[in-house]
């Protein structure tokens, strides 16, 4: 939401204890991570510059944020784990947001193995061993990639899709989208209960 240059940011905010993460619901994909909300929220604002600068838009001149929802977690989301739901992702998407989003999606991931392919040493770290809920956290370029990557088949699975992770990310992300259009309903604000009582949605 803008006005006059000026945008207002809602947002979603998780918390564990101390931990949290501020999620954008109006400009989704832009999030900020703290030891409180307070050192969460104060880094959103160049989130926000850095995220319109990735899309090749321009900032707005001035960025206001506001809470519109908050959400208690035991997950260990200092270690990245989220289970929040938004509630504007539970409904309906216009052909034309979900395009929006869509474009977004892969941009991310054609982005992220061009960030990965420039790599001339892909299995260097200087990164220290640190262990996470789900093992150890990935250090290398090619641990980082592959985790994302595998990602693909659990992420669409939980919305009742079978995608493998075969291919680039590009090409399974791509593959993803190819058989939720081709079941049909994809603008669809439905929530799935996913394998872990997690709540899901295609926006």
């Amino acid at each position: 939401m803008t006005t006059d240059d000026k945008m207002l940011v809602h947002c979603v905010w998780e918390h564990n204890k101390n931990d949290s993460l501020i999620y954008s619901s109006n400009v989704i994909g832009a999030f900020t991570r703290g030891a409180s909300k307070e050192e969460a929220l104060g880094k959103m604002e160049r989130e926000i510059e850095s995220y319109f600068l990735w899309t090749g838009e321009t900032p707005p001149s001035s960025i206001e944020m506001i809470i519109i929802q908050e959400s208690v977690t035991n997950l260990s989301i200092s270690d990245a784990d989220s289970e929040v739901l938004f509630e504007t992702e539970k409904m309906d998407l216009s052909i034309e947001e979900y395009e929006r989003l869509k474009a977004l999606v892969l941009k991310s991931a054609k982005d992220f193995l061009s960030l990965y392919n420039s790599f001339p040493d892909k299995n260097q770290s200087v990164l220290p061993i640190r262990k996470t809920f789900y093992g150890t956290a990935p250090r290398t370029a090619s641990e980082m990639y592959v985790h994302t990557k595998n990602v693909n088949e659990y992420y669409w699975g939980e919305i009742g899709l079978d995608v493998s992770n075969d291919g680039t990310i590009v090409e399974n992300r791509i593959r993803g989208f190819e058989e939720l259009e081709a079941r049909g309903n994809f603008l669809s604000g439905k929530v799935y209960k996913g394998s872990y009582g997690e709540e899901w949605s295609i926006p």
